[in-house]
């Protein structure tokens, strides 16, 4: 049998074995929750219904969804790590890429787990707080997730910090653990596909910004990744940033203005960095 074709075989089944679990699973160890959010309240989503829906359109984003201990932010402790900053960030960038760029654009993200075979359709994933989430792919979750880059998918990985790359590391040593993760140069494409970026620019969380308009950061900003054998770049990471909060809280007059500029263009240069390598 085609080895790819049995790791696809692998994925289904594993995706399959998941929503069958959904009706039982609790917020401390399984994949799927049945829905995030109670009904009629902002931020709810069923999460079986993502789990078997195409895209809508050319670009449609996919947030992945993991084991997560706990959770937290603006909705509280129902919002699993993994969905931090949801549904603002969405509703703000997503109308932001719209108007800055022609590529069609879904309303809403999408909330997927790694091994669900419809995530091959996804261009672009994003995976957020990977550090208070305790992500810890095994070795099923790491094959897919292999998979899915080296085909071409893109894998952005946001709001980590300090500690946090303790928690990372193992994880995504575990998907290339022949792969370095090395900083991405300023001169590379990513930081010039569509805006021309500064690189050290502070993209901080609001509780950065709890003392002041200087951000207190956990460390200095920086952009790290892992590249194919081609040079693409499959795994960005925004460590020691929090783009996500740059997008949440865009209508937040306490939120400074340069530092959501700043989250929308980095934003928007991945995803055409996606949709075109």
């Amino acid at each position: 049998m085609n080895s790819r074709y049995h790791l696809e075989m692998v994925c289904l089944l594993a995706a399959l074995a998941a929503v069958l679990v959904a009706s039982v699973a609790s917020s401390q160890g399984r994949r799927y929750q049945g829905a995030m959010g109670e009904p009629g309240t902002k931020g709810y989503r069923d999460l079986k219904k993502d789990a078997i829906s195409p895209p809508e359109t050319e670009f449609h984003m996919a947030r992945m969804i993991y084991r997560t201990q706990g959770g937290g932010g603006s909705h509280g402790y129902w919002e699993p790590w993994w969905a931090i900053d949801y549904p603002e960030a969405e509703d703000h960038f997503l109308v932001a890429l719209r108007r800055m760029t022609t590529v069609q654009v879904a309303e809403d993200s999408r909330h997927l787990d790694i091994i669900n075979p419809r995530i091959f359709q996804y261009p672009w994933v994003w995976m957020q707080q990977p550090g208070r989430g305790r992500w810890n792919p095994n070795e099923q979750e790491a094959a897919c997730l292999r998979e899915y880059l080296l085909r071409g998918g893109f894998l952005l990985v946001d709001d980590f910090h300090a500690g946090d790359w303790d928690i990372f590391e193992p994880g995504i040593k575990r998907v290339f653990p022949d792969r370095p993760i090395v900083a991405i140069p300023p001169n590379d494409s990513l930081m010039h596909t569509f805006f021309d970026l500064p690189q050290g620019m502070p993209i901080p969380g609001k509780r950065h910004l709890r003392y002041g308009p200087i951000p207190q950061m956990e460390g200095p900003s920086q952009w790290r990744g892992i590249y194919d054998d081609d040079n693409r770049l499959m795994v960005a990471m925004n460590y020691n940033m929090d783009m996500g909060d740059s997008w949440e809280h865009a209508d937040d007059p306490t939120y400074p203005m340069d530092f959501t500029g700043l989250g929308y263009r980095l934003g928007v240069n991945y995803v055409i960095y996606a949709m075109t390598h």
